[in-house]
């Protein structure tokens, strides 16, 4: 989860549009990678579970 907005990255979904294929564990989401909503970057997230 996004600690800047909320948003919430589904590994079972993925990023398609953004070349992250469904599936995709969060560990291996790249390190430049930022967030769709707000532009946080990867390290502004924290484990949740949902």
């Amino acid at each position: 989860m996004c600690l800047i907005c909320g948003w919430i990255y589904d590994e079972a979904a993925g990023l398609p549009d953004e070349g992250i294929a469904p599936g995709t564990p969060w560990e291996q989401v790249p390190m430049n990678w930022v967030c769709p909503e707000c532009g946080a970057r990867k390290e502004d997230f924290e484990m949740v579970q949902v």
